[in-house]
């Protein structure tokens, strides 16, 4: 037989081999555990037509945060970064910007008072360094960037500091008809421009804080143009405020990691379906981090209090993750 029909025969059964075992096993890198078990039981009952607990797929609708709970959020989000870049580059412009306190921080790399900054405080700084471009342009940018920037910790490309495990619960949720949405504090036009190719989930299923946008009309073009107003923080009460206003349903299955996602679990939870609530608790620092009641950045106390007193299900990255990021960096 020829070498190479030889090794073309090989790699077409490692494929088959491959798609096989991840048929049998849907959830490859979460580890036999109570929040698995808790994943599969739900997923089953909700969609077995003649069990009790049976709810049509137009109701099966999956509310996911981003920031820590779909990919790292620790030093800094990846917004944050993103946002701070953009600043330095419009302080060499105008240096008269060097005069406010958080572009002093920026210009200064000072990681400790950039890590200070609230998620508000980010959001307002994100608008103000993004104002005048199209939404399009922004894209654009931001996905220029993310095609360079790497996590300064891992090497690692922001894109695939992504979390293997919710990938494949991502994927498991859609193959059982559920629609998967991405509710985040993060600018919804910056999440937009990675979501599709990161998580399979299309820009009319993020919904995110946004800046005020103007339409305008110059000659033969219409365009909508970014302003450097806030218009809605997509965190905490907003959260549950946002998915109502964007989707119209209340989730029945809603996944955070810290107190900015209370609301959007609370709200999970009040629903007469079936419902999983889970939190991702970050106790892990050799493979990503250990942080959560004092942390400034995913601060998990009031929902950590929540979930133990109402049974809610708690993911730890150490116990119940068999890998954090997918193998390949780039």
């Amino acid at each position: 037989m020829n070498v190479f029909v030889s090794r073309w025969i090989v790699a077409v059964c490692l494929v088959a081999a491959g798609a096989a075992a991840r048929a049998e096993d849907p959830l490859p890198s979460w580890a036999d555990g109570a929040a698995r078990a808790a994943i599969l039981d739900f997923v089953d009952r909700v969609t077995d037509e003649n069990g009790p607990d049976f709810v049509p797929p137009d109701d099966r609708i999956a509310a996911f945060d981003n920031d820590g709970t779909l990919w790292c959020e620790q030093p800094i989000y990846v917004q944050a970064a993103f946002a701070f870049d953009r600043a330095r580059e419009m302080a060499a412009k105008d240096p008269s910007l060097a005069g406010r306190a958080t572009f002093r921080a920026i210009l200064a790399r000072d990681r400790q008072a950039m890590s200070r900054l609230t998620e508000p405080e980010i959001v307002e700084l994100v608008a103000a360094t993004h104002a005048g471009m199209t939404p399009e342009a922004f894209v654009g940018f931001a996905r220029d960037w993310l095609s360079t920037a790497e996590h300064p910790r891992f090497h690692r490309l922001y894109t695939r500091c992504v979390y293997q495990p919710q990938l494949e619960l991502l994927e498991l949720l859609r193959t059982n008809e559920f629609r998967t949405f991405i509710v985040t504090g993060g600018g919804v036009d910056f999440v937009r421009a990675f979501a599709r190719p990161t998580y399979g989930v299309p820009p009319e299923r993020v919904i995110g804080s946004s800046a005020k946008t103007r339409f305008e009309v110059v000659g033969d073009n219409a365009r909508l143009v970014k302003l450097p107003e806030l218009n809605s923080v997509d965190d905490k009460e907003g959260k549950p405020i946002n998915i109502n206003l964007h989707v119209g349903q209340r989730p029945i299955l809603a996944f955070g990691n810290s107190d900015g996602d209370l609301a959007m679990l609370q709200h999970a939870a009040a629903g007469d379906a079936p419902s999983l609530m889970l939190l991702l608790h970050h106790d892990d620092a050799e493979r990503e981090y250990a942080y959560d009641r004092d942390s400034p950045i995913g601060r998990l106390d009031k929902a950590w209090d929540e979930a133990k007193r109402r049974g809610w299900t708690i993911v730890g990255m150490k116990r119940d993750w068999k890998s954090i990021f997918p193998e390949n960096p780039r």
